[in-house]
């Protein structure tokens, strides 16, 4: 079984090869030279190589926008200054009605479920595609569209993707007439290889079971895999992956 996305390039990506993937993105380590102020002496430490554990498994906000909600953006993209952190704390409350229409118009179903017109200009206006396009111009506003989609993401990790820069330019290209966003190329590949990503999620889910581990939604496990493709890291992270004992169980299973 393989994941064939053409956002991530020609060439398929095999079940086995996603899983160690996904694998080293959440548990793949790297080393830092930490030394205290104050204190001559220093030591390696290894930190995460990924955002996993600062965004992925930290706890839902929920309610309102909050500030929370701008820390957790940062907990993947980095810190901003404080210009910065209050635009995107604006941006959050500008697109508070547009991701609660989505959820609304959703009705429960995850973002790989909708139908095809809810990410078709066609359908417009009032579609999970027009609000999620909303969402994305009113983050560019303001700067730091990336955080809101981030913000936005680990509030509904289901139903509105994450988008950033660098996944951005890999769905742009496959873009097609009448598409209401990149979302529709999102979609697309998701519908494409729902058994695959189905195999990918349960997997992943189960490889992932530790205390305090968070599972990731398919909407999720394509957004990894793209990025890491686009930021040119899918190697490294393949082989963080097979390091792991939970790849080790799994291969041996």
């Amino acid at each position: 079984m393989q994941l064939d996305l053409p956002s991530t390039g020609p060439d398929p990506i095999p079940l086995d090869t996603a899983v160690r993937a996904v694998l080293g993105f959440a548990r793949g380590r790297r080393p830092l030279w930490f030394r205290p102020p104050g204190e001559q002496a220093g030591r390696w430490v290894q930190l995460p190589a990924f955002g996993y554990d600062r965004f992925d498994r930290r706890p839902a906000a929920v309610g309102s926008p909050r500030d929370e909600d701008v820390l957790t953006a940062e907990m993947l993209h980095g810190r901003l200054d404080p210009a910065g952190w209050s635009s995107v704390r604006s941006a959050l409350d500008d697109t508070a009605d547009y991701a609660t229409n989505t959820a609304a118009r959703a009705a429960g179903r995850p973002f790989w479920e909708l139908p095809d017109l809810e990410f078709s200009v066609l359908g417009e206006p009032g579609t999970v595609g027009a609000c999620l396009r909303a969402i994305w111009i009113r983050g560019a506003r303001a700067g730091h569209p990336a955080f809101v989609s981030a913000a936005l993401h680990h509030r509904w990790p289901a139903l509105i993707p994450h988008v950033d820069r660098t996944t951005r330019l890999q769905f742009l290209p496959h873009l097609i007439e009448g598409d209401s966003g990149v979302e529709a190329v999102i979609h697309r590949e998701l519908r494409a290889n729902a058994a695959a990503f189905a195999a990918l999620e349960s997997t992943v889910g189960r490889l992932l079971s530790e205390d305090g581990d968070v599972p990731l939604t398919r909407l999720r496990l394509h957004d990894v895999l793209v990025w890491l493709s686009g930021s040119l890291r899918l190697t490294h992270a393949v082989q963080l992956g097979a390091d792991t004992p939970e790849w080790v169980e799994h291969a041996t299973a």
